[in-house]
């Protein structure tokens, strides 16, 4: 009987596992749709206006799936954010990542930047618009999320401070924060002057040329 007992809990343990795994399949799939329904919605009508039910029916599904998902539109706004962020840090990372001087390096993360977002240019404008009236609690997990942005920057300094480039007492805190400022700074150009990548490329690479010739080592 005992036998029994053990071959029967292990046999249902093992039928389980499939309808576990695929309800769990399911649901990073109805939170992958609901993310990108979001992510266009935001893009298209900006933070305050997209709704709740409107991002559902964009997602092919009820206002509870998305709910069963996410506490609220707070909430998932962040987590498109965050994915934005990620991607974002990746193209960074990327740019930065070639044997050339410091101003050089700076220039190609940028340029990368900027590459990633120019066709969902309405998104960053909807992100950086949210950002301005967000709770407290929520503007430092944004930051939070734009870390590792700051970190890359902050690395290529720092190994330009390493190789002698630039000056030992060079604040590497404030420049890194005014290298993210300036790429900002320029989407509004892309998004009002109608500047594309070949625009922003050599004006971003002039921009990190006198950034650095500030910090140049004597």
């Amino acid at each position: 009987m005992t036998d029994t007992v053990v071959v029967a809990a292990a046999t249902t343990e093992t039928e389980s596992k499939p309808r576990v795994n695929r309800r769990q399949v399911a649901k990073a799939r109805t939170r992958i749709k609901v993310l990108e329904a979001a992510r266009n919605l935001f893009a298209e009508r900006g933070y305050d206006a997209a709704t709740i039910r409107d991002i559902a029916k964009g997602a092919g599904m009820s206002t509870g799936a998305v709910f069963a998902n996410f506490q609220d539109k707070a909430e998932l706004f962040e987590a498109v954010f965050s994915d934005e962020m990620a991607a974002l840090s990746e193209a960074f990372t990327a740019g930065v990542a070639i044997e050339a001087s410091t101003s050089a390096r700076l220039a190609g993360g940028l340029a990368a930047g900027y590459h990633q977002v120019l066709d969902h240019l309405p998104l960053m404008q909807a992100m950086v618009a949210r950002s301005w009236f967000q709770p407290e609690d929520s503007d430092k997990r944004v930051r939070e999320f734009l870390a590792p942005v700051i970190t890359t920057i902050s690395e290529v300094l720092q190994a330009g401070i390493a190789k002698g480039e630039l000056r030992q007492d060079a604040d590497v805190a404030l420049l890194s924060r005014m290298v993210w400022d300036i790429y900002l700074s320029n989407l509004r150009r892309a998004a009002f002057d109608n500047w594309g990548i070949e625009e922003l490329t050599p004006h971003a690479a002039k921009q990190m040329d006198v950034v650095v010739a500030g910090q140049l080592a004597k």
